[in-house]
């Protein structure tokens, strides 16, 4: 297993100004800033609070598996 946290960024580096999330990568500006000086378990931890920031695309929840049956 490797300790290399790939950065989320996807090049799309806009921030909002209602969430203070990246538009690309749903990062704060301080975890951006603050990238290159964390260590692996710190970099995971801004990779998974980013994902959790990140909305779900549009009819890929229960209610829309229902919809089909």
């Amino acid at each position: 297993m490797t300790d290399d946290v790939s950065s989320p960024c996807i090049g799309i580096c806009v921030l909002d100004p209602a969430t203070g999330w990246c538009k690309g990568c749903f990062r704060t500006i301080d975890e951006i800033a603050d990238w290159t000086r964390l260590g692996p378990p710190g970099r995971r931890a801004v990779v998974e609070a980013a994902k959790a920031r990140r909305p779900r695309p549009v009819g890929q929840g229960e209610a829309a598996k229902r919809k089909w049956r």
